[in-house]
């Protein structure tokens, strides 16, 4: 390297200051050092962040303020009006019968550019129930959508539990996972939005006066921070950010907020991607041990299994915390 010499000593200052800002410059594009944005909001520095939106639970049934057989075509409009090209529909193809429209709804999904994948026929909790039963379950689903257009091998356990530490389960239903071709569909960043939406239905029913804008806004920041704190984890756990995957459920607050949701996104500096993209990452390939206090998403795990110091869990993860936060903002403590 070439030496500088004879430079006044202000100028060589001044080099070094500007080399000491490029450093700091660059770990802060390593780490994603987090901050708060102007609206309060939880954010990493990096703005080469990328997320992909998948749904839970679909065909779902009533929520708080839509027929349920209208909310499919609410939330599809949203999507395409958010320029959202690819999200994954986790689905319950059991929950379809004569009585109802889903299996038109969920390819409605398909036609409007979005993928479907597996979340069980009926939604067992894999705790609760034996692995044969639970395999059986997987495979009820795999019968209707294997025949579909837009399919994908990905499943995604019920509650993200993947049977805590039942270690003969998990390995019995990730070697029938393997034989039926499934990946695990896993999610790296959890805003709990079913349990806001149970909360406003909740109120609802109650005839409590509820604030839409306040709980509008609640439910945009609590997902842009989710994404964040998955961000920050992950460089902690994995040294780099990965292609996030941000868990959503097919309720009526998706419809309702997730044009404003991938909005606030952006501004934040996250890209949304696909679905495929997201699961193309090399983290797929990883599967920690599951421990019963760490289901959930996949970051979360890791971070458990590599011992990464400091906090792993989102605050709002916690019913006290959401509940505490719906009475004050959304009705006001009445």
């Amino acid at each position: 390297m070439r030496k500088l010499t004879n430079l006044p000593w202000g100028f060589v200052a001044l080099f070094d200051v500007a080399a000491l800002l490029s450093l700091a410059l660059a770990i802060a594009l390593i780490f994603g050092l987090p901050s708060k944005n102007a609206h309060g909001i939880l954010h990493s520095t990096v703005s080469t962040k990328r997320i992909a939106l998948s749904f839970d639970d679909a065909p779902r049934g009533p929520g708080a303020y839509l027929n349920p057989d209208i909310r499919p075509q609410l939330l599809a409009a949203a999507l395409k009006r958010a320029g959202v090209k690819q999200a994954v529909f986790f689905s319950n193809p059991g929950r379809i019968d004569a009585s109802n429209d889903a299996e038109a709804q969920l390819r409605a999904y398909v036609r409007a550019g979005h993928v479907l994948a597996n979340h069980t026929a009926t939604h067992p909790i894999l705790s609760d129930v034996p692995a044969e039963r639970f395999l059986a379950d997987i495979g009820k689903a795999q019968d209707w959508l294997k025949k579909e257009r837009g399919y994908r091998p990905w499943f995604r356990f019920p509650q993200l539990d993947e049977g805590g530490k039942n270690v003969a389960k998990r390995d019995a239903v990730r070697t029938g996972l393997k034989a039926m071709g499934l990946r695990n569909g896993y999610v790296t960043a959890d805003g709990w939005d079913w349990y806001l939406e149970s909360l406003a239905r909740k109120a609802d029913k109650a005839g409590k006066r509820i604030d839409q804008k306040a709980l509008r806004d609640l439910y945009v920041e609590t997902h842009v921070e989710a994404a964040n704190f998955a961000d920050n984890l992950a460089r902690r756990t994995l040294k780099r950010s990965p292609a996030h995957v941000l868990l959503l459920h097919e309720t009526d607050l998706a419809a309702l907020y997730v044009e404003d949701l991938v909005k606030a996104l952006r501004a934040d500096g996250w890209t949304i991607i696909t679905a495929d993209e997201a699961y193309a990452d090399p983290m797929g390939k990883l599967s920690p041990p599951v421990i019963a206090d760490a289901n959930g998403t996949l970051i979360q795990m890791l971070s458990w299994d590599k011992g990464v110091k400091g906090p792993r869990w989102y605050e709002r993860n916690e019913v006290d915390v959401m509940h505490k936060l719906f009475d004050e903002r959304v009705l006001h403590g009445k």
